[in-house]
């Protein structure tokens, strides 16, 4: 079940379940995903695209994305993303992964590759 949530409370469950990333310093919205017994089993962070480039005022940024492992909770939570910055007056919705990632869960939201980029360092 898609719901809201503090950004507070969505850095903390970042900082808990997030694999290799800490919280970002801050966001935009924050959405939860939640069992039908209010268990917090995901969350997704939306925020100012990192890239000064994309940083239009119509764009915005998946900034991060957790979740406990629930099956669909990914792809749940990046749907509800688009439509929460679509319903905000944003035009486009970009997020990265990581090239070793399969991006089954973005595929399954809708969302479509648009560029390969190299890792940077570190």
């Amino acid at each position: 079940m898609i719901s809201p949530v503090t950004i507070r409370t969505a850095r903390a469950f970042v900082a808990w379940a997030h694999r290799r990333l800490g919280p970002p310093p801050g966001a935009k919205f924050a959405i939860a995903v939640q069992t039908t017994d209010g268990t917090l089993v995901g969350v997704v962070l939306v925020g100012r695209p990192v890239a000064r480039a994309f940083d239009d005022g119509r764009t915005a940024e998946v900034t991060r994305l957790a979740t406990d492992g629930t099956p669909n909770a990914c792809s749940a939570l990046l749907g509800a993303a688009w439509r929460g910055a679509r319903a905000m007056g944003y035009c486009r919705l970009i997020t990265y992964t990581r090239a070793d990632e399969p991006g089954t869960s973005l595929c399954a939201a809708g969302y479509r590759r648009v560029a390969d980029r190299a890792p940077r360092a570190g």
